[in-house]
């Protein structure tokens, strides 16, 4: 890592420490109550991303390091852990996760999935938030069972028909997901695409 990307890593750190002492509504911040805000900054970056201007998807890769730096302060000032535990557990986690390269000798070959099962987890979809947007929830669920299997999955039923009540729409759109996947189409992005098409064409209105 270069030396001036440290020093502006150490820079935010000290900015963080002085604005946790001397600023009243940064001092008073707690892990909760940064939660809702980190969701906020995770859209952001989403949108950024989405709209491929560079200025603002630095920004907001800057705002979401500052939460994540805001976080592991307020852990170590409650003694819950260090800096260094959170990024020594991601590199722990980094290196279990490519014994392919690691620990060549104990590889078998296993799915990106199978491997994520070595850590304990009794299912596949364990590892998916309940609060995920339904649209990427079924996304995520897909290409993890796909990924699992290790071969090629197809979602049960969801043909298209008329009058269809709730439970079969749900089906269709969850079988839709699929067929996207399958295609090589992120659904989620397909549809962020579709909003950002539709909302310039009637602000022009």
């Amino acid at each position: 890592m270069e030396s001036k990307t440290l020093d502006a890593f150490e820079r935010l750190s000290d900015i963080l420490d002085t604005l946790r002492k001397e600023c009243p509504w940064d001092r008073k911040q707690t892990l909760k109550s940064l939660r809702y805000l980190t969701i906020e900054e995770v859209h952001e970056l989403s949108e950024a991303i989405v709209s491929g201007r560079t200025d603002d998807l630095k920004k907001e890769l800057g705002d979401l390091a500052m939460h994540v730096m805001f976080y592991t302060k307020i852990a170590e000032e409650q003694g819950l852990f260090t800096a260094a535990d959170v990024y020594n557990t991601i590199c722990d986690k980094l290196i279990g996760r490519h014994p392919f390269i690691y620990d060549k000798e104990n590889y078998h070959d296993e799915s990106w999935e199978q491997l994520k099962m070595r850590e304990g987890r009794h299912n596949v979809l364990e590892g998916v938030p309940d609060s995920l947007p339904p649209l990427v929830k079924a996304v995520r669920m897909q290409e993890k069972v796909a990924g699992m299997e290790g071969r090629e999955w197809k979602a049960d039923g969801g043909e298209w028909k008329e009058n269809m009540n709730e439970e079969e729409f749900g089906d269709y759109l969850f079988s839709l997901v699929d067929w996207a996947r399958r295609h090589g189409i992120n659904a989620d992005d397909a549809l962020c695409a579709a909003n950002t098409r539709f909302k310039e064409r009637w602000s022009q209105k």
